[in-house]
């Protein structure tokens, strides 16, 4: 599959070695508990100017959003060998910030699910969206999610959907709400990208973490418009999650809203990820994963995001555990 982190070889083959993965790519403040503070060092960032934002929002056109593709990522090197746990500190959680809304009829039973179309409705159809960049003279795209946060301006994607083998992407735009080529809630420019420091010195797949601050919109900050999802760090592994994005890798197309769920379990090979059953491909990395979802309402708390795949273990999904760099990488952007 492109667009996916995976790791390559067989189980015996692969463990203890740096690996090539594919990653599921496509080509008034709020008052905010500060948490227990994580020790670990600071996130990388890239910040991007007001030119740079204005030609990022020009740029992505329906057309050029419907012809987005997934990348092939088979060149990734993320050390995996079990030596970078993440490290772990004092269970931290931050409350959704969503829109009062009437409680969708769900309709479906969407537990557990290894992937399908999301027909339910609540505040996840506007939290979460496609992510667009350019990436090595391609357009690609990921998914991402709006998250609450200090500056209502937070968005929480994959370390890989903001920079890949050296370099940060460029025209970086978070469409929530996405669908057919349309931006309901309009496009959001980055006016600044970050990742953990270990996605960013070696591209390490404990640590593939990404976020944006992006811009106000005609006036408005993100989460005043489209709502913000609640956050979980240090919660521990086997955990009952939904996950979703915008997969454009075949058999999808990029226009559907995709979700699985189930009970997650601990990577046993490389990484030391949350695991879960999705048939998800390419342009779903950077979706978000929640816990404590409630499919009525579309809110949860989000504790991980769609990462990589083992191409020996092609419907199984990971995301990185969100320990103390996550926590340090949502403060930071938060507080950006």
């Amino acid at each position: 599959m492109r667009g996916i982190p995976r790791v390559t070889g067989t189980p015996g083959s692969v463990l203890g070695t740096l690996v090539g993965v594919t990653v599921l790519l496509t080509t008034g403040a709020l008052a905010v508990p500060a948490g227990a503070a994580p020790t670990t060092s600071g996130p990388a960032v890239s910040p991007a100017s007001a030119d740079a934002q204005l030609r990022a929002r020009e740029f992505w056109t329906p057309e050029r959003m419907r012809a987005a593709t997934p990348l092939d990522l088979a060149n990734v090197n993320g050390r995996a060998d079990g030596r970078s746990a993440p490290a772990k500190g004092t269970k931290f959680t931050v409350a959704p910030t969503t829109p009062a809304r009437t409680p969708a009829d769900v309709g479906i039973k969407a537990f557990p699910n290894s992937g399908g179309p999301w027909t339910g409705g609540g505040a996840v159809l506007s939290t979460a969206g496609r992510v667009f960049f350019s990436y090595q003279g391609r357009t690609a795209s990921c998914s991402g999610n709006a998250v609450t946060s200090a500056n209502k301006s937070t968005v929480i994607t994959a370390g890989h959907c903001v920079k890949l083998q050296g370099a940060w992407h460029t025209d970086w735009v978070f469409v929530p709400g996405y669908h057919d080529g349309q931006a309901p809630y309009g496009k959001w420019t980055a006016s600044k990208i970050l990742s953990t420091p270990q996605w960013t010195a070696s591209e390490d797949i404990n640590y593939d973490i990404g976020a944006a601050v992006v811009a106000p919109l005609d006036g408005k900050r993100l989460t005043d418009v489209v709502g913000g999802q609640g956050l979980a760090f240090n919660t521990g592994y086997n955990l009952a999650m939904y996950s979703f994005g915008f997969p454009a890798a075949s058999p999808y197309d990029g226009e559907k809203f995709i979700y699985c769920s189930g009970t997650t379990t601990r990577d046993f090979l490389l990484s030391k990820d949350h695991g879960m059953t999705c048939n998800m491909t390419g342009g779903s990395s950077g979706g978000p994963w929640f816990t404590q979802f409630n499919e009525s309402t579309g809110t949860g708390l989000l504790t991980s995001v769609n990462s990589f795949k083992y191409n020996f273990l092609p419907n199984r999904m990971y995301g990185p555990y969100f320990g103390a760099d996550a926590q340090n990488l949502y403060q930071t952007a938060q507080s950006s």
